[in-house]
C-alpha cells in the first residue's frame, strides 16, 4: 500500500509538470505573437514616421525657398523706396527754392 501511495504521488506530479508545461507552451506562443504583432506594427510606424519626415523636409525646403524670395524681395522693395523719397526730397528742396521767389515773377 505504502508504494500505491508513492506512486499515486508521483503520478500527481507527473501530471502537475504536464499542466504546467502546456501552460508554459501556450504562454509561450502567446507571447510570440505578441511579439510579432508589436515588431509588425513597429515596422509600420517607422515607415509611416519616415515618410512624415520627408514630407516635412519637404515642406521646410520649400518654405525657406520662399522665405529666401521674400526677403530679396523685400530688401528690394526697401532699395526703391529709399530711391522714391530722396526723390521726393529733391522735390521738396526744389519747391522751397521756388515758393519764395513765386511772388516776385
Amino acid at each position: 500500500e505504502e508504494s500505491n501511495g508513492v506512486i499515486a504521488m508521483i503520478d500527481l506530479l507527473i501530471k502537475d509538470l504536464d499542466k504546467e508545461l502546456t501552460e508554459a507552451a501556450a504562454e509561450e506562443k502567446e507571447a510570440q505573437k505578441d511579439y510579432e504583432t508589436m515588431m509588425q506594427e513597429s515596422a509600420e510606424k517607422r515607415a509611416a514616421d519616415s515618410k512624415s519626415l520627408t514630407e516635412k523636409e519637404g515642406v521646410k525646403a520649400d518654405t525657406e525657398a520662399e522665405l529666401q524670395a521674400e526677403t530679396e524681395g523685400k530688401a528690394a522693395a526697401g532699395k526703391e523706396l529709399m530711391a522714391t523719397m530722396q526723390y521726393i526730397a529733391s522735390l521738396h528742396a526744389e519747391c522751397d527754392w521756388l515758393l519764395p521767389d513765386y511772388d516776385a515773377r
